[in-house]
């Protein structure tokens, strides 16, 4: 059985840290899924991580509801929350056909949606019609043309508004709230005043849980990770060193031997071939 939005409560309320992590297929769901992550979130940062692009703006909504499929598919516990991509939810008519398609198709349990007092009253009726909605505020990288790549709301009236569209996201009937590059001072104060869980990426140990990247965590690309990831593994090195010595085993006629191979009636052959 899935975890619902109401056991994500739960857990804010019981002081109970949430772990998320974001999957983009249905072999990440699955192992997410065996090592119990309660929350899977497809990001449109799959348009970086998975299709090579320099942002997430290229994502289409197509892109997430074929990602989005193949998550829910390799899962069974967990909630599932998917991003509508960029200007997909530009006005309310739009965020209610959008979502309508990749809960219907993919199947998830709820969206994620950028930005705050502007976006509330589409919330609201998304909500209204059933669609459980979490909020992300602080750098929000569909705009990030606009807000620059870098900490927000560092400055009083930038953490003033932060924390008023927090409150009208809250008001607008979103379950939860992803807090992205935002000094861990202010989303602390953050979670403090709100009801929902809130989910901190780069915004310090204060919020309720955590959500990372699936390749930042797992180390599957080289270089330095970002600042606020923490690298659990170093699985793209094991990953290089397996595929070279592959390919140094076929260079080398080392593989594939009998065990990788069949066999057949040497008289069958004979015949097959014409005597």
């Amino acid at each position: 059985m899935r975890i619902t939005i109401f056991d994500i409560h739960a857990m804010k309320e019981a002081g109970q840290r949430i772990a998320m992590l974001t999957a983009y297929d249905h072999p990440s769901a699955a192992l997410a899924e065996r090592a119990q992550v309660p929350m899977l979130l497809v990001g449109d940062s799959l348009g970086m991580v998975v299709h090579g692009a320099e942002n997430t703006l290229p994502v289409t909504l197509d892109d997430m509801i074929r990602h989005a499929r193949a998550v829910v598919r390799g899962s069974s516990r967990a909630l599932v929350v998917a991003d509508l991509p960029f200007l997909t939810y530009a006005t309310e008519a739009d965020a209610i056909a959008s979502a309508r398609r990749v809960m219907q198709e993919a199947g998830v349990q709820a969206l994620k949606l950028e930005g705050g007092v502007s976006i509330a009253p589409t919330v609201r009726r998304l909500t209204e019609l059933g669609v459980p909605v979490m909020g992300h505020l602080g750098l929000t990288p569909q705009a990030q043309h606009t807000l620059g790549l870098r900490v927000q709301a560092r400055q009083a009236e930038a953490a003033r508004r932060l924390v008023e569209d927090a409150l009208a996201l809250q008001d607008a009937g979103a379950f939860a709230l992803v807090l992205e590059l935002v000094p861990a001072p202010l989303a602390a104060a953050v979670t403090q005043r709100l009801r929902i869980p809130v989910i901190g990426i780069g915004a310090g140990a204060g919020c309720d849980g955590q959500v990372q990247v699936w390749h930042d965590l797992l180390g599957l690309f080289p270089g330095k990770s970002p600042r606020h990831a923490k690298r659990y593994g170093d699985i793209g090195t094991a990953i290089e060193d397996a595929l070279r010595a592959y390919v140094g085993d076929v260079q080398s006629g080392a593989f594939p031997t009998a065990a990788q191979s069949s066999s057949m009636d040497p008289d069958e052959l004979t015949r097959a071939l014409g005597g």
